[in-house]
């Protein structure tokens, strides 16, 4: 099926990237408690796309990060859209053990947040894979920590503020006390997890390297 084993290691990292995206999304509507601070859940598993973001960008370069991070934001709005097809769907009366109202409750966010989540996801991987590709432009193949670690420090400056800010700041459901520490704390926990992440990023791409030596 796949000619190559740079094919095969895109599918899987294409596939732990997509699932990953998805899945924040889909439970990005949760907030939880931090200590004193309030933080989405949507974050738990953000730091797994930063990391097969970095790779991809190492093995596939800038216009593949660019196209998948389109096709996931697209398949992004097809969950929503499907889920929203559910919503509307009656659930067996007495059968289903998931009435409707606790489906609506869990998965039925408002416009809002997707709005703000497709958004968010939108610009700062742009911001991610550019600012990743000016900085290797410009050290070339070493010091790999600074291009994964710097394009995530600024790109998720501008996904903590926007979807926070899109989908509970300006409707009203937070106000802008929360809004600035939830987002500073969002932003906190996934800067410190990227940077505990750094070795794997190394780890990855000896993976990767290896694997694809036997070529």
């Amino acid at each position: 099926m796949f000619k190559t084993k740079k094919e095969i290691v895109f599918i899987i990292l294409a596939g732990i990237f997509i699932t990953n995206a998805i899945v924040a999304e889909l439970i990005g509507g949760k907030l939880i408690h931090i200590g004193p601070f309030v933080m989405s859940m949507g974050i738990v598993p953000w730091p797994i796309v930063f990391l097969t973001t970095d790779l991809i960008n190492e093995y596939f370069g800038e216009k593949g990060v660019r196209k998948l991070s389109f096709i996931t934001a697209g398949l992004i709005s097809y969950s929503f859209i499907i889920l929203l097809v559910a919503i509307n769907i009656p659930a067996a009366t007495g059968i289903s053990p998931v009435n409707d109202s606790q489906f609506s409750a869990v998965f039925g966010q408002s416009m809002w947040i997707i709005v703000g989540s497709i958004a968010a996801f939108l610009i700062s991987q742009l911001i991610d894979v550019s600012l990743f590709w000016y900085l290797k432009k410009r050290t070339g193949e070493s010091k790999i920590w600074l291009r994964t670690t710097g394009s995530t420090v600024v790109s998720q400056v501008f996904d903590s503020f926007i979807v926070l800010g899109i989908a509970f700041w300006l409707p009203g459901k937070i106000d802008t006390t929360t809004f600035i520490s939830s987002a500073l704390t969002g932003y906190t926990f996934k800067l410190c997890v990227a940077v505990v992440l750094t070795p794997m990023i190394y780890l990855g791409h000896h993976w990767i390297k290896k694997y694809l030596s036997t070529e």
